[in-house]
């Protein structure tokens, strides 16, 4: 072909290179990245810039928390004393696990109603396989937890598979594995969990030793930090913008800042007991549910199926196979978190896992930041959110309120950060976002 024949398009696409081969693609910049190299001003800009677009983050919780502490400890000087910041660890151990499952359900669009009762069926297991039949303590825990996974995996097939809506499954569920709670109890109103049992451990185990405390601090800045600084080093190596060093040391600072300050008040004030073996239990769910979440094949499947079941279906993604392994891994974590209870209710009961449970669970997840509309959401909300709902419990029970103030406080709470949800899920459409 002759340059008579090329059109003018081509010509000057050639003429604008000086040769004829095509010109060489400029590669994207994520601007998020590059305006943070302007320093303290890159920051502001990129902080207007996802306020006015709607993405807002876990700042809000933050925001709450710090005037939750000042409301509480204004009132009562001992809210942040060691017993109260221990009391508010222990009890958001067990239902922050159940909470974690459900974040991953929520993000897949969907809803779990069945949590409660799946953690009653679990401790129901371990109490009477363990304390009436006299199995091994460790395997009847096993059992228990592959009860609830099990249940689960039975909630996630009749909705992908047989097409009932996840709603009424979990619905069937609640109903269902509470009446097999009552018939495993047996004549029994309570089982009592054995002193010394590995359930009774749960929440009532404390490493007095301080270093345990300031260990688990030391390590938990250093992992962070080691994971800023390897994702720093891939996207420089794939030629992608990076964090500066700047910003890596600043984010390191404050985690430090706020992880050493919970070590130093659970050892060092007069009549602290230590750290909680229930709060090791508890990070050690969150990061290896988070490490799933952000870093496998699988994590990025369940974002997609959240964000657009046939988008993900036409991708490739096996949908259904997503959605039961979603409600067999919140099956298990609910199963898991019902020890917790039982553990810090002095055994297995018929009514272990009802009453406000399933809202309180739910209630951590979305106060947290995880979006009921599906495909938004992180698994530390579950730690966020069910720190808010704990914290609010403990300073009204030290102020003396009752339990139906407490309901209306946790319920206003929820309602909250469903609306700020739903402002956010607008403003980001409005602003092409969404």
């Amino acid at each position: 072909m002759s340059d008579l024949t090329k059109t003018p398009k081509h010509r000057g696409a050639h003429a604008a290179n000086g040769t004829d081969r095509p010109a060489t693609p400029v590669p994207a910049v994520d601007p998020r990245l590059l305006v943070r190299e302007e320093g303290l001003k890159g920051y502001l800009t990129e902080f207007t810039r996802k306020v006015r677009g709607g993405e807002l983050g876990s700042l809000p919780v933050f925001i709450g928390l710090i005037v939750i502490a000042i409301i509480f400890q204004s009132q009562n000087s001992n809210f942040l004393s060691a017993s109260s910041v221990a009391n508010i660890a222990v009890y958001s151990s067990g239902l922050g696990i159940m909470a974690v499952g459900i974040v991953f359900v929520l993000i897949l669009g969907e809803i779990d109603l069945s949590v409660g009762s799946v953690a009653g069926v679990g401790a129901a297991v371990w109490a009477v396989l363990n304390v009436s039949n006299g199995m091994n303590d460790w395997l009847a825990v096993a059992v228990a937890v592959l009860c609830g996974l099990a249940l689960g995996l039975l909630h996630g097939f009749f909705f992908a598979k047989i097409g009932v809506p996840a709603f009424v499954v979990t619905l069937a569920g609640f109903l269902g594995w509470s009446g097999l709670q009552i018939w495993l109890m047996g004549k029994e109103g309570s089982i009592n969990t054995p002193t010394g049992s590995v359930v009774e451990h749960l929440t009532g185990y404390y490493f007095e030793d301080k270093a345990a405390a300031y260990g688990l601090a030391l390590f938990a800045v250093l992992a962070y930090a080691a994971s800023m600084l390897l994702d720093r080093k891939r996207r420089r190596a794939a030629a992608l913008p990076a964090r500066p060093v700047s910003e890596v040391v600043l984010r390191t600072g404050i985690v430090a800042v706020l992880c050493f300050a919970v070590a130093y008040v659970l050892n060092e004030p007069a009549g602290a007991r230590g750290l909680p073996l229930a709060l090791v239990l508890f990070l050690a769910v969150l990061v290896a549910a988070d490490f799933v979440a952000r870093r496998t094949t699988f994590g990025r499947k369940v974002f997609a199926v959240g964000g657009s079941a046939e988008a993900a279906r036409r991708a490739g993604i096996n949908v259904d196979r997503v959605r039961i392994v979603v409600f067999g891994l919140s099956g298990l974590l609910a199963a898991f978190g019902g020890l917790f209870v039982a553990s810090l209710s002095g055994g297995a009961t018929k009514s272990l896992g009802g009453g406000n449970t399933l809202m309180l669970v739910i209630a951590a997840a979305v106060i947290g930041g995880t979006s009921l509309f599906g495909g938004r959401g992180k698994v530390w909300s579950a730690l966020l959110g069910m720190i808010v709902i704990q914290s609010i419990q403990q300073g009204l029970n030290m102020l003396g309120m009752a339990s139906e103030i407490q309901f209306m406080i946790t319920g206003a709470v929820l309602l909250a950060a469903v609306v700020i949800d739903s402002v956010s899920r607008r403003t980001q459409k409005d602003a092409g976002r969404a």
